[in-house]
């Protein structure tokens, strides 16, 4: 007598709770060390439809983004702001 096994899927809503929470948890990690090392006023906060970057704000002014990057097995983060020759001016 033979069996067939045959792969289930994880619903959807239940993947995506599961990576909800790592990011969460991700972005709370990443919060307290923009705070620890730039000061109390930035805030990283996550972006809409995107699960491998955050966006970061000091108040409400949007400053950057910070992406994960986990090539290698080696996780890292690198965080891009763009800086407008107008601000430089002020």
């Amino acid at each position: 007598m033979h069996y067939r096994l045959s792969r289930v899927k994880a619903p959807q809503h239940l993947k995506t709770r599961r990576s909800s929470s790592l990011e969460a948890r991700r972005n709370q990690k990443l919060d307290s060390y923009f705070k620890r090392v730039f000061g109390p006023n930035f805030a990283v906060r996550a972006r809409p439809r995107k699960d491998d970057s955050c966006e970061v704000y000091r108040e409400d002014e949007f400053i950057g983004v910070i992406y994960l990057d986990d090539e290698d097995g080696d996780r890292s983060f690198n965080f891009s702001m763009a800086i407008l020759d107008v601000d430089l001016e002020s």
